[in-house]
């Protein structure tokens, strides 16, 4: 059986009920498409832990900034539905813009939901303010909508992770989210749509990001703890063509940031190269 397509939300409701009457236990990999081999891991993970498989295919306009990427997000709904597929999922969700925000005008006109300010005043909420208000608002939809026992979410996004985590606790939200590893090019480059944006040339001088990474576990497990040091040896290890957003520190099960390396702890990364702004992480044990 082919993967089934359905663009609206009562249609989507059907075929979930139809199946929840079956008994059948239902994932979701919530994505705004162009799927790559990172997706593909979070499908794979989907199709073990439930009967039924939903991959969203959604570019989702409130989550975006002014003057960032919408309009030229790839959208490749032909190839996602190989992807999806081949990694065992049943059912691609892919409504319209109007299906999920009906009659929506501007950004105002929508009830919202808004994460804590003080775990999104840091990392990509501080630069791309009132971002994980549109992811959270979207997210809650998509879990309202298909109702699934699992979402799996990668830890790429290590921030939207963790606020998607504590909105489904504080929310009571019957849904249990599976955190699913950062997948990398061979190259160490963490997998991104945006990477696509890319020239051969940005490709190799991104690779430099994940370096960074790597050079600080080095020196964590070497001893060295202090921040500033860190800061600079990451500078230092990137390309000259890339520019540094942020390199952070938070606390791995409070996601608060800190000032002194203790405990498990997230060190998150965003950069540019040209136009595209990419974000990586890692874990350290200090």
């Amino acid at each position: 059986m082919s993967i089934l397509v359905v663009n609206k939300i009562d249609e989507i409701r059907n075929v979930i009920k139809n199946y929840r009457n079956q008994g059948k236990s239902v994932s979701l990999v919530p994505t705004m498409g162009c799927l790559h081999e990172g997706h593909k891991s979070l499908i794979k993970k989907a199709h073990e832990l439930a009967d039924i498989t939903v991959v969203s295919v959604f570019v989702n306009p409130i989550q975006f900034c002014p003057g960032e990427d919408y309009d030229k997000y790839p959208r490749t709904l032909d190839a996602d539905k190989i992807a999806a597929e081949s990694a065992g999922a049943d059912i691609i969700f892919a409504p319209s813009v109007n299906e999920m925000y009906p009659n929506m005008q501007k950004f105002s006109d929508l009830t919202i939901v808004t994460p804590p300010f003080e775990l999104t005043d840091i990392m990509c909420g501080k630069s791309r303010v009132g971002h994980f208000d549109g992811v959270e608002t979207v997210v809650t939809k998509l879990f309202n909508i298909v109702q699934p026992d699992y979402a799996c979410f990668g830890k790429k996004d290590i921030q939207q992770l963790f606020l998607i985590k504590k909105m489904v606790a504080d929310l009571n939200i019957p849904v249990q989210i599976v955190d699913c590893p950062l997948v990398r090019e061979d190259s160490g480059l963490a997998l991104s749509s945006r990477n696509k944006y890319l020239s051969e040339a940005d490709r190799i001088a991104a690779v430099s990001i994940s370096k960074s990474l790597s050079a600080i576990k080095s020196a964590c497990e070497s001893g060295i703890k202090d921040i500033k040091k860190l800061l600079d040896l990451c500078i230092a290890n990137l390309d000259k063509k890339i520019d540094l957003e942020y390199l952070e520190f938070v606390d791995k099960n409070t996601f608060k940031k800190i000032d002194v390396l203790n405990g498990p702890i997230i060190c998150a990364i965003a950069a540019r190269i040209g136009a595209v702004r990419l974000i990586d992480n890692i874990e350290l044990e200090v």
